[in-house]
C-alpha cells in the first residue's frame, strides 16, 4: 500500500483501467498549482502503476527554463512529498520537458515551439497522437491560450485526441462563464472539456455517496421527515497570503460559495442518479441547483471580513492590513447563507453554508442533523439538542464519517448519553495521508471520463444563484467592515442566523 492506494486483491475491486499513452500539456507550469498539486498528484499515479506507458510531461510558462532547470525546480518541490525513492523519481523526471513562451504570443513563435516540442517527444517515446492541455492560470487567460492553441493548428488530430482541463474560477459570472465557454466551444466539443472543482476529486466527497447510495440504511431517512437541517463548514484559519490580486478581484463568494460549497449541497441533496457515471450524476446536481429558491439577500446571507486577531498563539493582521489589499477594500473573506430547497425531499429543510478565512481552525464538514424522536420516554439528557441524531461527514482534516447517537450510561438508573460510532480512513485503511484529488481528476481527465467534472449548465446556474449576492454588495454594502476577529468563528450575525429558527451550529 502506497500513498493511500490499496491494492485491488485487498479491496476486492477491479484492475482500473489505464488512460491511453498521452502527452500532458501544462500551460502556468512555473506556477503554485503545478509544484503543489500537478506534478506531485502525476508523480503519485506513477509510484501507483496508474500512469499510461508511454507518457511524458510539457510544461509551458514564461520561465527562462530548459527542460533540465524545470527537471531540477520539481524535483525541489518533490522534496516534500512521499514517494517511490530516488531513482524512480530520476527516471520520472526524464518524461519531463518545457517550453518557454507567453500565452499570448503569436501562433507562429512559442506555440509552434510547442508543436514542435510535442512532436520530438512523442517520435523520442513513441507516443500516439493523443494531447492533455492543462490551463494552470490565470481564468484571465484561459480564453487566449485556447485561440491560440486552435490557430496554431494543435487542438485537433487525425489519429488521436485532445482534451483540455479548465481551472476555476469559470467566469466571474454568469455572463461571463457563458461568454468563455461560447470560445471554448468553437475549439473542443463538449465531451473534451474537464473543468475543474477538485472538492469532486477528494475521496470524502465520493465516499459521502458511496455511504448513502451503496448501504440501505440511511437513504429511507434522507429526507424532510427525519431531517431537521443539514449544515456545511468550509473554515480555513489562513489568511490570503500572497494571493490579495487575485482575492481582491475574486472574495469568499467567487473563489468558494459558487462551486464548492454548492457542490457540497449538490451531493448531499441529490437525488440517486441511475449510475455513477457523467452523464447521470451531472443531470441530478443541477436538478438540485434549479430547485433552490430566491435567497433572501438581507435576512438569509451574512457576510464578513477578518480583522486583527491571534490564531494558533500567534498575532495575525486584519485583511486590509495584507500586503497588497486597498485599506478600504470591502472584499468579503467570510460568507453564511441559509439556502431552501423546493422540491419534494426537502422542502422546508434548511440548509446552512458556512466558510471563511481566518477563522477559528482548518475544517471541512458536512453534518445531517436528524430530528428527534416524536416521544422520548426515557430522562431527557439536555435542552440543548444534543439529544438528537448527527451523522457527519469530516472532509478535512481527520477524515472520516462520525455517527452522533443515544446511548444507556453504565449504573443502577436509566440515562442516556450521547455516542460516536467513527469511521476514519487512518484506522480503517492504514493511511496516514489521503490520496490527493488532483491524483483521480487527472487520471480520469485521461481516460475520458468526465464523471467527477462540472458540466457547463451546473456552472451558469451556480452563478444564476449567487450572482444576486454578489451584485448587491458590491453596489451597497450593507455593513460595515471587518466585523469579525481573526480566530473566531465569523461575524455575530451568522450565529444569529441560526439562533432565530433555534438552531446553533455544530462545528464550533
Amino acid at each position: 500500500m502506497e500513498d493511500g492506494y490499496v491494492e485491488t486483491k485487498k479491496s476486492g475491486m477491479s484492475k482500473p483501467q489505464l488512460p491511453d499513452p498521452c502527452i500532458v500539456v501544462i500551460f502556468g507550469v512555473s506556477g503554485d498549482l503545478t509544484h503543489r498539486e500537478l506534478i506531485p498528484s502525476l508523480y503519485a499515479l506513477n509510484c501507483k502503476n496508474l500512469l499510461p506507458t508511454p507518457f511524458a510531461i510539457i510544461g509551458f510558462a514564461r520561465r527562462d527554463w530548459n527542460d533540465d532547470t524545470f527537471r531540477q525546480e520539481m524535483n525541489a518541490t518533490m522534496k516534500t512529498v512521499n514517494d517511490c525513492g530516488v531513482e524512480e523519481w530520476e527516471r520520472f523526471s526524464q518524461k519531463m520537458f518545457y517550453v518557454k513562451g507567453n500565452f499570448n504570443d503569436d501562433p507562429s513563435l512559442s506555440y509552434k515551439d510547442l508543436a514542435k516540442k510535442i512532436e520530438i517527444v512523442r517520435s523520442k517515446m513513441n507516443i500516439p497522437d493523443n494531447v492533455l492541455f492543462h490551463l494552470a492560470t490565470s481564468p484571465s487567460d484561459y480564453g487566449t491560450i485556447i485561440k491560440t492553441l486552435e490557430a496554431a493548428s494543435l487542438t485537433k488530430s487525425q489519429t488521436g485526441w485532445r482534451r483540455v482541463i479548465i481551472e476555476k474560477p469559470f467566469g466571474r459570472d454568469e455572463t461571463s462563464a457563458r461568454e468563455l465557454d461560447k470560445d471554448i466551444h468553437k475549439v473542443f466539443n463538449e465531451e473534451q472539456i474537464f473543468r475543474v472543482d477538485h472538492y469532486l476529486g477528494k475521496e470524502t466527497v465520493q465516499n459521502m455517496l458511496v455511504f448513502r447510495f451503496a448501504n440501505p440504511g440511511f437513504e429511507p431517512i434522507w429526507n424532510r421527515n427525519y431531517i431537521d437541517n443539514v449544515q456545511i463548514t468550509v473554515a480555513e484559519d489562513l489568511g490570503i497570503g500572497t494571493r490579495a490580486n487575485f482575492y481582491e478581484k475574486t472574495g469568499i463568494l467567487r473563489d468558494m460559495v459558487q462551486n464548492h460549497l454548492l457542490q457540497l449541497l449538490c451531493i448531499t441533496a441529490l437525488e440517486p442518479p441511475v449510475k455513477f457515471e457523467a452523464g447521470a450524476l451531472r443531470a441530478e446536481t443541477v436538478k438540485v441547483l434549479n430547485s433552490i429558491c430566491k435567497i433572501d439577500l438581507l435576512k438569509h446571507v451574512v457576510l464578513g471580513q477578518y480583522d486583527e486577531g491571534e490564531i494558533n498563539g500567534e498575532k495575525v493582521l486584519s485583511y486590509k492590513n495584507e500586503k497588497n489589499v486597498n485599506k478600504s477594500s470591502t472584499t468579503p473573506t467570510f460568507a453564511a447563507l441559509r439556502i431552501k430547497i423546493d422540491n419534494w425531499r426537502w422542502a422546508d429543510v434548511p440548509f446552512y453554508l458556512r466558510t471563511g478565512k481566518r477563522l477559528k481552525s482548518k475544517q471541512t464538514e458536512v453534518t445531517i442533523q436528524f430530528k428527534p424522536t416524536p416521544h422520548l420516554m426515557f430522562p431527557k439528557v439536555s435542552n440543548d439538542g444534543l439529544d438528537t441524531n448527527f451523522l457527519r461527514f469530516q472532509l478535512q482534516p481527520n477524515e472520516g464519517i462520525f455517527y452522533t447517537f443515544m446511548a444507556k450510561q453504565p449504573g443502577a438508573e436509566l440515562r442516556l448519553q450521547p455516542v460516536n460510532l467513527n469511521f476514519q480512513y487512518n484506522t480503517t485503511f492504514g493511511i496516514s495521508e489521503l490520496p490527493s484529488s488532483y491524483q483521480w481528476l487527472l487520471f480520469d481527465a485521461m481516460k475520458g471520463d468526465q464523471t467527477l467534472f462540472l458540466h457547463a449548465d451546473w456552472i451558469y446556474k451556480a452563478w444564476n444563484i449567487i450572482d444576486p449576492v454578489i451584485e448587491k454588495w458590491e453596489a451597497d454594502p450593507w455593513i460595515k467592515v471587518p466585523n469579525y476577529y481573526s480566530g473566531s468563528w465569523g461575524p455575530k450575525d451568522a450565529e444569529i442566523l441560526l439562533q432565530v429558527e433555534g438552531r446553533q451550529w455544530n462545528v464550533t
